[in-house]
């Protein structure tokens, strides 16, 4: 009460410059308790104020606030209940009767006395108390833990005190005495000192006169000390001191003798029925189970009683610890072999179905139809009826804990792996499409796709010849491509993907066999986890241990800090070891199948790396050390590979690549891949979480691709080098400026600057044979010119004379000028190909190219050769209505 007190007065009453002096912990009668306090508080500035406060105890932490507050000037009646018996119950009367129970009846009555007193100094008795005691009243005597309550506080309050009432009536007589006590204060102040004065001397002339009376009865004393009759009492005297001395020291041995018998007894004895739970008690029912485990638990507890010195030597305890080991060791016993006992039927009972007899085609077709993990929630449940009972065998015996732990590993690993290899039995089964509705597709396969179909019934014959193992995928592999190549996984061949080929429906239907298998994975790791940290109390978070205390001393003991830690990292450690011995097949038999998709398609692995992503995620988020979140780790980095595998092949596809001699190269295969692969990723990577590593793929296959298209240009001997360039940049610049792919922003410019200036190139090389003479005799002025030779003064030049001139402008009238155009519009029509319909814009920009050359052939005859009226045979509108009716004809 005391630490109570002085929180409240320091965070409630310090700060509102009031002071506490009285207290007392309440509840209100005849309700539901909710203990508050009542507190009787003054200012510390006059004029003085007194208040009665409830306090009360936050909900949310712990710390008070004032609830409500009454001034002592407004409470007209305090009633005790009764004045002679104990009773804490007592009624406050201010606006309404508030009906307060005390904590105590000690408390009670320190503080009515408080109020008693700040009723006598502030209120001039105002109030009436009612059924308290007179004594209480009069003596106003604290008594118990509520002394400090209302003591010093008050006493405390000032150093101003009220006159008695026979203080008043002297004072008065005095004042009556003297005549002019009130008109002349000073003079009565005077003499009431003389007075003093003389009284003082009177007293000390009385001390002195008193010496020698003292001085006499000191020297009677001595002598009386001296007589027999002194002596002999002081002997008695000694003797009595002894005896008594003996009785206490008696005394308190006997407590001290019966308190170490009494904690004995209490924290040394086990109950008959603990004793009877202990040897024969119960342990399939849930009665039995609970009746075991509060025996276990008494147990334990009188095992681990901190013994005092000396206890150990005593023949009752030595006898009742042999007893304590005893019924440890038969439980322990009883309890090892029943558990033993439910693991195995356990296991049977969730693997009868596999066993010989059942029917095995019918559960097979099942789970190819349902493609599930049984669920194994019953097991658990039955087995956490056991849980604490698992943690008193591994606070009494390690090593059956530790075997039954082994024991249980042993069962499940055999129960799962048998479970696991099932399982992606049928799911690869599904990947590789030997079901019904597939086999009709392997037998019409152009590319010996059956031998995929060959290869995996081989692999899936029987549930005993499945191994499940990367090894054997890869001799798979190995034998598969001498006599195939999976062309649906290559940049070269998705453009042109026939109907026998994986399409998207079979990659869509892969997606969700895969996103299948880890959706079924992932809550049975979970839940096994979940199950091995509370069966086997294996704790994945830091627990802080309770003690508790006695008058016989500490129950328990708390492990030094560093010694938990090592302790938790340890079972930490322990069910990491559990979950990788019992789902030792989970990663050998993922990584198969991973391999398995990635030979059926290699663009599947963008399909596992973003489902196997978002998984590892996931799992991080749950919990970072777990089995599964470590597994599906270690099998994102082979997705990772088998990824960057895929992209390497592509690159190296593309290095490959062969054109034919006698055709037109027309969009390069891979051109038209890379914009099959980019719609594909783009569509599987919208919201993956590791869209870096695709960007990163972007970056090298568009690369690999810019540079293979102008190795191919440059080899190119049918199609001008200028066409290959511009047909497949401008297919690219297209797929990216469709796709809007953020990361190859700089490609998609570079793509269109490199077909803008191979279409300038083409159109400007092409455009140069319908007027080649023309072409060559103003590439001469032009030459002149920039020798030094005046513009006015050319036609002076033999070669470029106007007659020259004349001659060549006479080799192209609009006649040949048109038939020069219509053979440049054949020869462009068999350059370009169909797909990428290039040739109305190339045909337009040889158009404009076509009227820049005249415009400036006629700035050059006007320049060069003014006044001569020479002019082309045809006009800008004539050059319109070729260019128009050519196109328009073919």
């Amino acid at each position: 009460m005391t630490a109570i007190k002085h929180a409240l007065q320091r965070d409630i009453f310090t700060p509102n410059d009031e002071r506490l002096l009285g207290i007392v912990n309440v509840c209100k009668a005849g309700k539901k308790k909710k203990n508050c306090f009542l507190c009787a508080t003054v200012t510390t500035e006059r004029p003085v104020q007194v208040k009665v406060v409830k306090v009360k105890k936050s909900d949310k932490g712990d710390f008070y606030k004032r609830q409500q507050t009454w001034e002592l000037r407004d409470l007209t009646e305090v009633d005790a209940k009764d004045a002679s018996k104990e009773n804490p119950e007592f009624d406050l009367h201010f606006e309404k009767v508030y009906r307060w129970l005390a904590s105590s009846t000690a408390e009670k009555n320190s503080f009515i006395s408080c109020i008693w007193k700040l009723n006598q100094r502030y209120l001039r008795k105002k109030v009436e108390f009612v059924n308290v005691s007179s004594q209480l009243l009069e003596e106003s005597v604290p008594s118990g833990e509520s002394q400090s309550v209302a003591g010093g506080d008050e006493d405390a309050l000032d150093d101003y005190q009220e006159l008695s009432t026979r203080e008043e009536q002297d004072i008065e007589s005095m004042m009556e005495m003297c005549e002019y006590a009130i008109s002349n204060a000073e003079a009565f102040a005077e003499q009431l000192s003389k007075e003093l004065q003389v009284l003082d001397g009177a007293n000390i002339q009385s001390i002195m006169a008193s010496e020698k009376q003292v001085n006499i009865l000191m020297q009677l004393l001595d002598e009386a000390l001296s007589e027999e009759m002194l002596q002999s009492v002081k002997e008695q005297m000694d003797q009595i001191s002894q005896s008594n001395r003996l009785i206490q020291i008696s005394s308190t041995n006997n407590g001290k003798l019966l308190d170490e018998i009494q904690f004995l007894v209490n924290y040394m004895d086990l109950s008959k029925g603990h004793i009877r739970a202990l040897q024969d008690g119960d342990l399939t029912s849930p009665k039995g189970i609970e009746a075991c485990i509060n025996a276990s638990e008494a147990l334990l507890q009188c095992m681990n009683v901190a013994l005092r010195p000396g206890h150990e030597k005593l023949m009752a305890v030595t006898q009742q610890q042999l007893l304590f080991a005893e019924l440890r060791d038969t439980f322990a016993r009883r309890l090892t072999n029943h558990l033993n006992n439910v693991f195995v039927h356990q296991f049977y009972r969730s693997s009868c179905l596999s066993l010989p007899g059942h029917d095995q085609s019918s559960t097979l077709s099942q789970h190819t139809a349902e493609l599930t993990l049984p669920k194994h929630s019953p097991l658990h449940r039955d087995l956490l009826r056991y849980a604490k009972l698992m943690e008193w065998l591994k606070n009494t015996h390690r090593e059956k804990y530790e075997g039954l732990s082994r024991t249980y590993v042993d069962y499940m690993s055999r129960l799962y792996e048998r479970e696991i290899k099932d399982f992606f039995e049928v799911a690869k089964i599904k990947m590789a499409g030997t079901t019904k509705e597939a086999k009709g597709k392997f037998a019409t396969l152009p590319r010996k796709e059956s031998a995929l179909k060959q290869e995996t019934e081989s692999l899936h014959g029987s549930s005993g010849k499945l191994t499940g193992s990367t090894s054997s995928l890869n001799k798979l592999t190995v034998q598969g491509s001498n006599s195939r190549r999976s062309q649906s996984s290559s940049l070269l061949d998705m453009g042109n993907m026939s109907a026998s080929d994986l399409d998207v429906a079979d990659r869509t239907k892969f997606d969700k066999i895969f996103e299948q298998v880890l959706s079924e994975l992932e809550p049975l790791c979970l839940a096994e986890q979940d199950f091995i940290s509370k069966f086997f109390k294996l704790q994945q978070h830091p627990t802080v241990p309770e003690t508790e205390e006695s008058d016989g001393g500490m129950l328990s003991r708390v492990p030094p800090q560093a010694e938990h830690r090592h302790s938790l990292s340890s079972e930490k450690d322990m069910v990491r070891l559990m979950m990788n011995k019992i789902f030792q097949s989970i990663e050998t038999e993922l990584n198969s199948l991973i391999a398995l998709g990635d030979k059926i398609d290699s663009f599947n692995s963008l399909y596992m790396l973003v489902k196997m992503s978002h998984h590892v995620w996931t799992a991080e988020n749950v919990d970072p050390a777990s089995y599964l979140s470590t597994t599906l780790g270690n099998v994102l980095v082979t997705v990772k590979r088998n990824f960057d595998k895929c992209i390497s092949g592509q690159i190296r596809q593309m290095e490959e690549v062969k054109i034919s001699k006698k055709s037109k190269v027309g969009i390069l295969p891979f051109v038209t891949g890379f914009e099959e692969f980019a719609e594909l990723a783009e569509t599987i990577f919208r919201n993956a979480e590791r869209r870096g590593d695709l960007d990163k793929a972007y970056v090298k296959l568009i690369r690999a691709v810019f540079m293979n298209v102008e190795k191919v240009a440059n080899e190119s001997q049918k199609t001008p080098r200028d066409v290959v360039m511009m047909e497949n940049f401008h297919h690219i610049f297209s797929t990216l400026s469709r796709l809007k792919i953020s990361c190859l922003d700089a490609e998609r410019r570079e793509a269109k600057h490199k077909y803008t200036d191979h279409l300038q190139s083409y159109v400007i090389n092409s455009l140069g044979q319908p007027l080649e003479k023309l072409n060559h005799f103003f590439e001469g002025v032009e030459a002149r010119v920039a020798q030094g030779v005046r513009e006015e003064e050319v036609s002076y030049q033999l070669a470029f004379n106007k007659q020259e001139l004349r001659k060549v402008i006479k080799e192209y009238p609009g006649k040949e000028v048109k038939k020069g155009l219509d053979n440049l519009y054949k020869k462009v029509d068999k350059h370009l190909c169909e797909e990428e319909s290039l040739l109305q814009v190339v045909w337009h920009s040889m158009q404009d190219e076509f009227i820049r050359q005249y415009k400036h052939f006629e700035d050059l005859i006007g320049r060069c050769y003014p006044g001569s009226g020479i002019t082309m045979e045809f006009t800008i509108q004539d050059m319109l209505e070729y260019f128009s009716s050519i196109a328009q004809s073919h």
